[in-house]
C-alpha cells in the first residue's frame, strides 16, 4: 500500500516544510524540493508511522473490549 495524502493536506505540509526550512536555515527552498523531501519522508516513514498508528489502536480497542468484562459483567443467579 501507498500512503497517499489529500491534495490539501499535501499542500499545507509542503508549505509547512517551506517556512521550517526558511526559520530554521535562514534559506529558501522551492515548493518542488520540498514537495520531493514531502514525498521521500512519505515512502521512507510513512508505512512505519502508519503501521504503528494501526498497532496503536488496535492495542487500544483490544484494552476497551477487555474492560467490558470487568465494568458490565452482570452476575447470573
Amino acid at each position: 500500500m501507498r500512503i497517499k495524502l489529500e491534495k490539501e493536506r499535501r499542500a499545507d505540509i509542503i508549505e509547512a516544510l517551506i517556512n521550517f526550512h526558511y526559520s530554521e536555515f535562514d534559506e529558501e527552498i522551492s515548493e518542488f524540493r520540498a514537495a520531493e523531501v514531502v514525498d521521500f519522508l512519505l515512502q521512507k516513514i510513512g508505512p512505519s508511522q502508519y503501521n504503528q498508528g494501526i498497532a496503536d489502536a488496535r492495542k487500544y480497542v483490544a484494552e476497551k473490549l477487555d474492560d467490558l468484562d470487568t465494568e458490565f459483567y452482570e452476575p447470573e443467579n
